[in-house]
């Protein structure tokens, strides 16, 4: 199972999401489909149509910034990032 990582700015909208959760997914947008499975509406804040990962979000695959297609190994660790910015 992938470990998978969420920004904190999402638990608040999310009944019962956790900020780690391990997951059966063999790449990052897999893990996505089966978080959203979970908690309906989170793909929607992580990607946009076609899929692509909307601007403000990145995801890393054990350290390395990876793409929505990037392989998950069974003991990958999959971190999601929301970008911060302020004016």
């Amino acid at each position: 199972m992938a470990e998978v990582r969420l920004p904190a700015t999402l638990v608040p909208l999310f009944a019962e999401l956790p900020r780690r959760l391990d997951l059966e997914a063999a790449s990052v947008i897999d893990a996505i489909d089966r978080l959203e499975e979970r908690w309906p509406g989170l793909r929607d804040r992580l990607c946009e149509r076609g899929p692509q990962l909307r601007p403000h979000i990145n995801v890393f695959v054990d350290g390395t910034q990876a793409g929505l297609e990037t392989k998950l190994e069974p003991r990958s660790r999959l971190d999601v990032i929301a970008a911060i910015s302020g004016g």
